[in-house]
């Protein structure tokens, strides 16, 4: 009786379909949730790229002058990329002759030496994809600088 039972069911392929679907399925799911999520990766990194070369063609058509004109461009960016204040960087730098460094302070220079001004700009933000949720990988951090130079 149970040999005959045996054979029946290893004859039989109605539920084979289903079988194959069971195991097919998760990993089918696992696929397009994995595509979607670095579809959003990359379209986010794509809008800072483009949030920043806006930045930096603002940056060379208006130099900033003053702080007040540099926190006025800050928070046009921040808007354009939809990024809170505190994501949003600009720095002042200047570059003394041809050092490779640059310098906070424009008196750090010597008083024959051709200064540089740069406007440093840094955007970063963190994506957090729906597969953290499963306990796979990490969030992804955006860190998007440009330096410009303004004269």
């Amino acid at each position: 009786m149970l040999s005959k039972l045996a054979k029946t069911f290893a004859n039989s392929e109605r539920g084979s379909v289903a079988i194959e679907t069971a195991f097919i399925l998760p990993i089918l799911a696992t696929m397009t949730l994995g595509g979607l999520e670095v579809s959003s990766i990359v379209s986010r990194q794509a809008e800072l790229q483009t949030s920043m070369a806006e930045a930096a063609a603002v940056v060379v058509a208006r130099p900033p002058a003053e702080a007040s004109d540099r926190a006025t461009l800050e928070a046009i960016i921040e808007a354009s990329a939809g990024l809170p204040a505190d994501q949003v960087l600009m720095q002042l730098r200047y570059r003394c002759d041809t050092a490779t460094t640059l310098e906070a302070n424009a008196s750090s220079c010597g008083t024959t030496a051709v200064v540089s001004e740069f406007i440093i700009i840094t955007m970063t933000d963190t994506y957090t994809p729906a597969w953290t949720d499963f306990g796979i990988g990490g969030p992804v951090n955006f860190n998007i600088t440009r330096r410009v130079q303004i004269s």
